[in-house]
């Protein structure tokens, strides 16, 4: 398909530069992307308009407070090239408050909660929820129960769309996603209630 448009505020993106589109957009790779320098540097990497107060919600919003408090710098913290000196999950926490701290229109979390243990994935998405409210969020997952909620789900099946709804009508219609929810999720959150 050739045809459409897509807008960000009703404005075809088109008619923005590239460093406009890039302004509006918080991306999580599914692999967190750290560099060298301290934790505050890493979370304000977004932008000279990310303030202390913005950089603080954001980590406590990806669950990154805890660990920042235990260590003796704080925010000061060295963070190594590629951030070898934190865990996979405290990594892809801070790039995950990198991200909202920017205040982005539009969220790609490209399968970015599978490092996180399914506590704090389930603390976050409820944060991110409330936080994220005026936005567009989107998220690859392979976990079911990290979009069990979403407002519309898209399977894909060997690149091909398979079924759009939401997770009771997908459970009713797309055998694709009942294949992959009977092996994910417990009798409970296949009858729609929360995990």
């Amino acid at each position: 398909m050739t045809e459409g448009r897509i807008t960000v505020d009703n404005i075809d993106i088109r008619d923005l530069s590239q460093h406009k589109l890039h302004d509006m957009l918080g991306y999580v790779p599914q692999k967190g992307v750290l560099f060298s320098g301290d934790i505050e540097s890493n979370i304000k990497f977004g932008g000279s308009h990310i303030t202390d107060g913005d950089m603080k919600e954001a980590a406590e919003i990806a669950q990154a407070m805890e660990f920042i408090e235990s260590k003796p710098k704080k925010f000061e913290s060295e963070i190594a090239q590629g951030g070898t000196n934190v865990s996979g999950g405290q990594k892809q926490r801070l790039s995950i408050a990198r991200a909202i701290a920017k205040h982005p229109k539009i969220c790609l979390f490209d399968d970015s909660f599978s490092a996180l243990d399914y506590k704090t994935d389930v603390v976050l998405r409820k944060a991110l929820n409330e936080k994220l409210r005026d936005a567009t969020v989107i998220i690859v997952a392979q976990r079911i129960s990290t979009i069990l909620h979403a407002d519309k789900i898209i399977v894909l099946d060997e690149g091909k769309i398979a079924g759009i709804g939401r997770h009771e009508e997908l459970l009713a219609s797309c055998g694709a996603y009942q294949e992959i929810a009977r092996s994910q999720l417990s009798e409970k959150e296949l009858k729609g209630g929360r995990a």
